[in-house]
């Protein structure tokens, strides 16, 4: 599963099933867990039909009816201050609690 078809295509994986998702989204769309069981199944089903190799093939989903996303998701030069401070503050509480479960499972 991945979202940089370029990149992914170009390596010559088996099997890719491709998302038009931001990079980072490649299992489906945060915290929707219908998009993220349909990219699961879409990639199962992949690996059960494909018949040849570097076959891949594309989810249906979309991130968004509007094509610009593809420009303005997560583009700094559209962030406010306090938008990127926020984003800054989620990104380092999950490395946190990354940190802590990486930890606790090596005890």
């Amino acid at each position: 599963m991945g979202c940089a078809r370029d990149i992914v295509e170009h390596v010559g994986v088996p099997r890719f099933y491709f998302s038009d998702f931001p990079l980072g989204h490649s299992a489906g769309k945060p915290h929707d867990k219908d998009s993220q069981m349909r990219t699961l199944e879409g990639a199962l089903s992949l690996l059960k039909t494909a018949t040849q190799p570097r076959t891949t093939l594309q989810s249906s989903q979309v991130w968004s009816e509007e094509a610009s996303w593809k420009e303005d998701f997560l583009n700094i030069a559209h962030l406010s201050p306090e938008e990127i401070n926020t984003l800054r503050e989620e990104y380092n509480k999950q490395r946190e609690a990354s940190a802590k479960l990486k930890t606790t499972a090596g005890e």
